[in-house]
């Protein structure tokens, strides 16, 4: 018991001193440097979670924030590169949490149930990160991440290295399954349809029930994908 909650002592340090770090090329001041940089991240989280990200603009929370608009546009061109940094920080966060989850974890098949775990589960808020609302951040990434990237200029975006984090992500599970089964062909498309297509179930569970299924004494979503994913890798023909 002792060396358990001096191990959670620990990790607790750790998690107290993470750094999120997003490509330099989304923004133009980076908003973690400075009090209004994070109070633009705090703000805009909670008013894209509230009103969505169409109504959302710099005038509207410039209001919020006691600011000007041209202090805004200091830290962002606009707001769809403030869509990509919260999005990009979102991905690097579940990259570090994933790490976490699966360090010391020898085995590779339970190493990829907690990934899928990970990424298919309603999120917790963290706590590490105060100007960040994790769980308000991931009701952004379930209803408005494909905007980040479903646009005519996702080709030059993904030139300076916008959508990284996320395929990163993609490609640390991947590995897990291609380290399970080397003759699976589909790994990158399995793990990021596995993604996509959890944000769209918990987005029906919220609001189109009849889309998706609640199973009594099951958090339906993680089990789903967890069964399609072993049945996928383990009857590959």
């Amino acid at each position: 018991m002792i060396v358990l909650l001096l191990y959670l002592q620990v990790m607790n340090q750790i998690l107290g001193n993470i750094s999120i770090n997003v490509n330099q090329k989304i923004y133009l001041k980076d908003p973690e440097s400075s009090d209004l940089g994070k109070k633009i991240l705090s703000e805009s989280i909670n008013m894209i979670d509230n009103i969505g990200f169409d109504e959302f603009t710099f005038r509207k929370l410039a209001i919020v924030i006691s600011s000007t608009e041209a202090s805004i546009y200091r830290y962002f061109e606009n707001k769809h590169k403030l869509l990509l940094y919260l999005t990009s920080w979102y991905w690097a966060w579940m990259e570090y949490k994933l790490v976490f989850a699966i360090t010391n974890i020898d085995c590779p098949r339970e190493r990829l149930l907690r990934s899928i775990k990970l990424v298919t589960e309603k999120i917790q808020q963290d706590g590490n990160i105060p100007h960040i609302n994790e769980i308000k951040l991931s009701n952004i990434l379930i209803s408005e991440s494909a905007k980040a990237y479903m646009t005519k200029s996702v080709g030059n975006e993904n030139k300076i290295g916008a959508f990284s984090g996320y395929k990163k992500l993609v490609q640390r599970i991947s590995d897990l399954i291609i380290e399970i089964n080397p003759t699976y062909k589909y790994p990158h498309m399995l793990v990021s349809t596995i993604i996509e297509g959890s944000h769209h179930q918990h987005f029906f569970s919220d609001h189109l029930p009849r889309l998706t299924d609640v199973v009594e004494g099951e958090d339906a979503i993680p089990a789903f994908y967890t069964q399609l994913t072993l049945q996928a890798i383990d009857n590959v023909q």
